[in-house]
């Protein structure tokens, strides 16, 4: 399918800006011009947020909590499902912020309490910082379930992009752990930190001119790797996880026109094979990030659907009433 016409004016406005050097390139300065950005649509109303401090491997970690609806007139307090996010950025960008816009659609649509994690990027804090960090969130959600007002036994976790890495490196950790996650949401998941992915067809045909390019890849591994050889880890790269038996079952959204595409299939198959039950659905026409881009792309929306339909599914409730 050609580019969607949305991505493709997006696209072109990207085009008419300065390019980041990414040999000079640092971190702080990236983050200081995506700052002052416009930014996408708010996303959809929720019923109440909530600024929380959990407690990670290297001291506090600062968490969102999302609830969708309001408890009805004499429901009380119903436990609801949770679903614990780890935001994109390739280790090195955004936040709780940037991401809001994805929770508050994602918790009204799916009827679910939603806690955005926000842990320890690169290169201050170097891999496997933001692994250990996710896995200790979860830890702590599992934990303090019923603080949080949700239902420990319908617990699941979701990311994109290098929060997609987070979330299926989270349901490997801690498999067999007593943590039983219903379910693993991956949009457009990069699962492959290694030099092996460039020799994938996406990598090729979608290297640059199509919002993430390879060198901006290049570029976040060396900041989040500390050493080369850790691309090779399973806490890095999940796909290169041998046994991938017993694992929740996950929905993996990839985008048609992004060099992350065949990783995130090739992860999906690879659960198939595993015996896993793996949804993977490829958005055509669209671009790597497309989820956040509320208020400019359409698909934005429907995919947001489609997301918040898998977890309901997963959590058992056909519609957002039901989950609520």
């Amino acid at each position: 399918m050609p580019l969607d016409p949305q991505a493709r004016a997006m696209l072109d406005a990207m085009a008419a800006m300065p390019s980041p050097d990414f040999s000079t390139l640092r971190a702080a300065d990236y983050r200081a011009a995506l700052a002052a950005m416009p930014g996408f649509a708010p996303g959809d109303a929720v019923a109440a947020q909530q600024d929380l401090t959990l407690d990670g491997p290297a001291g506090p970690l600062q968490a969102r909590l999302y609830r969708p609806d309001a408890p009805s007139e004499g429901q009380g307090n119903v436990a609801l499902p949770l679903v614990i996010f780890f935001h994109g950025g390739g280790f090195v960008l955004c936040g709780l912020d940037s991401h809001d816009n994805i929770c508050r659609s994602l918790a009204r649509r799916s009827g679910a309490l939603v806690l955005s994690v926000d842990y320890r990027l690169a290169p201050e804090a170097r891999f496997p910082a933001a692994a250990d960090d996710a896995v200790a969130a979860v830890r702590w959600a599992a934990a303090h379930a019923a603080q949080l007002g949700a239902d420990p036994s319908r617990l699941a976790v979701a990311g994109d992009s290098a929060g997609g890495n987070l979330a299926a490196v989270v349901c490997q950790q801690l498999r067999g752990s007593g943590i039983a996650l219903r379910h693993q949401l991956l949009l457009y998941p990069w699962v492959d930190c290694s030099d092996a992915a460039a020799g994938s067809a996406s990598y090729r045909e979608c290297a640059q001119g199509y919002f993430l390019s390879v060198a901006e890849l290049a570029w976040y591994r060396a900041q989040y790797l500390a050493t080369p050889a850790d691309a090779g880890d399973v806490r890095a790269s999940p796909l290169h996880q041998r046994d991938l038996r017993g694992l929740p079952p996950a929905t993996i959204i990839t985008a048609e026109f992004d060099p992350l595409r065949d990783q995130g299939e090739a992860y999906g198959e690879a659960l198939q094979r595993a015996g896993g039950n793996a949804a993977v659905r490829r958005w055509p026409g669209q671009i790597h990030g497309f989820a956040s881009m509320q208020g400019v792309m359409d698909a934005a929306s429907h995919v947001l659907d489609a997301a918040a339909a898998a977890l309901r599914q997963a959590f058992g409730a056909s519609s957002r009433q039901e989950a609520a």
